[in-house]
């Protein structure tokens, strides 16, 4: 037992004037109190309580130090208020896709400024999920299947996967019903296997359909601009084509053959004692992300 600790038993133990009611206000058993107790007496070489069998009372020793041990306990309780309820400051690293984060974390960011004079943000947009520990990142945003089981999730929706195209490619090429539609068609892809090989729901065995294109770039929004421009098929997250299907520049493609959802996480490290300028602003971000349309894509 750590001596701070043992101190505020012993406080405990004389405004209780009871071994078993101290114990029960402690919540432990009365024998860790006992044991407790008898070993301050023993480190400091003085009795500090005398015992009957009907109460306990402190000895002249006892009386002194449990005036010293109080207020000690209490400016303890006032210094750890003070870091609990500590004002919001300090620098707040916080990560997203890129995509993501231009559209709808940045906004968020901007504001959480405007709410907190003390807080300077660091915003990395990077489409690999960066180690949250050793980049030092505080608040990540992240897409799909979480794969480390230490972090602190809060989840706030989910998007899908979607195969969209423009309508002047559709008029001209066709609409796919089926993904055996998909042969002849062209794809725009990106250069991860993810966005060349596409796997539907309902596909036999699961299996990839491969796809083949004569435009391949590693670039969401170039990918976009293609399908827009009428150069083929391009397989994105529903968030990222949103506008487009809203204002009819891109129509949605194989509906009944998409995947389930993927959920979308804000994520911290540990599990308690966060700073408090990363618990505000994970509520202050997931309260928005929470009523963004894109983050309900059904």
């Amino acid at each position: 037992m750590d001596r701070l600790d043992e101190l505020g038993v012993f406080v405990r133990i004389v405004e209780e004037g009871s071994l078993v009611r101290a114990a029960s206000r402690l919540r432990r058993s009365p024998p860790a109190v006992t044991r407790a107790l008898a070993a301050l007496e023993d480190r400091i070489g003085v009795r500090l309580v005398d015992r009957t069998t009907r109460r306990l009372a402190p000895t002249e020793a006892g009386r002194a130090l449990y005036d010293k041990a109080r207020s000690l306990m209490q400016d303890y309780e006032a210094a750890t208020s003070g870091a609990r309820d500590a004002p919001v400051r300090g620098l707040l690293r916080v990560t997203a896709p890129v995509q993501f984060g231009r559209r709808h974390i940045a906004p968020i960011v901007s504001r959480f400024l405007d709410a907190h004079d003390g807080v300077e943000v660091e915003l990395l947009l990077n489409d690999r999920n960066i180690d949250l520990i050793e980049e030092g990142i505080d608040v990540a945003l992240r897409i799909g299947a979480l794969a480390d089981s230490t972090l602190t999730v809060r989840p706030v929706g989910h998007v899908r996967r979607l195969w969209v195209a423009s309508p002047v490619y559709l008029k001209r090429r066709g609409t796919p019903r089926t993904p055996g539609e998909l042969a002849g068609h062209e794809a725009i892809l990106g250069t991860a296997r993810s966005t060349i090989d596409w796997v539907f729901a309902g596909a036999r065995r699961g299996a990839p359909v491969h796809m083949t294109g004569r435009l391949r770039v590693d670039d969401v929004e170039t990918r976009l601009r293609a399908a827009r421009d009428g150069h083929g098929i391009v397989q994105l997250l529903s968030y990222q084509v949103a506008e487009d299907l809203a204002v009819g520049r891109l129509v949605r493609l194989l509906q009944a053959w998409e995947q389930p959802p993927l959920p979308v996480h804000l994520v911290t490290k540990g599990r308690a004692h966060r700073a408090p300028k990363i618990e505000t602003f994970l509520d202050f971000a997931a309260k928005r992300l929470g009523v963004l349309p894109v983050l309900r894509p059904d």
